[in-house]
């Protein structure tokens, strides 16, 4: 078995003691429209099939499928502390941070933008899943709270953005943008003109960005792939519902302590 591959992030790649991935929806074993590396466990996939697809992910950090810490995800802007590996007892939130290695922390997302944070010096790391909703209510500020809670500083701290629906493929509507400009009107700048007069379209990766910079996040990025867009390694749920397919497949996200720099 050859392992899942990964897509990382070029800030997180070069920061000691810290390993991570952005893994796409290839090298599971999955089957339909959760071809192949489905990890979500709310889906209506075959549970075997899931476990099986979260070992192999787990398996390319070194570590076993209960190792890897992911919430229950809400859209909110809960985090969660992780002291140690919760195998599934989930707990309801959108993120984990940790100062424990051994510790994958996991957001799951198919089109949600999932954000990796590290401080390689006080070695605290988190995940965290941040859809729109999660965005606007302020769980990357929460994320960064949790993290500085272990003794990470913010200034320090490194984040990426994995991959994403892109602001070409997201397309919403006026009532969606006067809900951002009801809390802070500087936050039309992230809407661009749709198609049609009544549509806009909004940049969620810049969004998210801007929310790591005002949480004083020292360094970030988006590494710049659109989920929507990419139907070869990325599931995606606007394109489901576009095509009115009852479910999708969810992607995984992974940071955890490691001496293993090279992974």
């Amino acid at each position: 078995m050859t392992s899942p591959p990964l897509l990382r992030s070029a800030l997180l790649q070069a920061l000691p003691g810290v390993a991570h991935g952005f893994f796409t929806r290839r090298g599971g074993v999955s089957r339909g429209l959760y071809d192949s590396l489905n990890v979500g466990l709310g889906s209506g996939d075959d549970p075997a099939d899931v476990l099986e697809n979260r070992r192999r992910a787990a398996t390319v950090f070194g570590a076993a499928e209960g190792d890897l810490a992911t919430c229950f995800q809400i859209h909110s802007a809960s985090i969660e502390i992780a002291r140690g590996p919760w195998a599934h007892n989930r707990p309801k939130g959108d993120g984990v941070v940790t100062d424990r290695p051994g510790v994958l922390c996991g957001a799951l997302a198919a089109d949600c933008a999932p954000v990796l944070l590290a401080d390689a010096h006080k070695l605290v790391v988190g995940a965290v899943h941040a859809g729109w909703r999660g965005a606007l209510s302020g769980v990357v500020a929460s994320a960064v709270a949790a993290m500085v809670e272990l003794g990470a500083s913010p200034a320090r701290m490194v984040a990426a953005v994995g991959p994403c629906i892109g602001p070409a493929s997201y397309e919403v509507g006026l009532d969606f943008m006067a809900g951002f400009e009801a809390v802070d009107p500087c936050y039309r700048q992230f809407f661009s003109p749709g198609v049609q007069n009544d549509k806009r379209q909004f940049d969620l990766p810049a969004f998210v960005l801007d929310r790591l910079g005002a949480a004083g996040v020292g360094s970030s990025e988006w590494i710049s792939q659109d989920t929507c867009a990419d139907e070869h390694l990325f599931f995606s749920n606007r394109r489901a519902f576009k095509r009115g397919e009852a479910d999708y497949g969810r992607l995984l996200s992974v940071i955890t302590l490691s001496d293993q720099a090279a992974i």
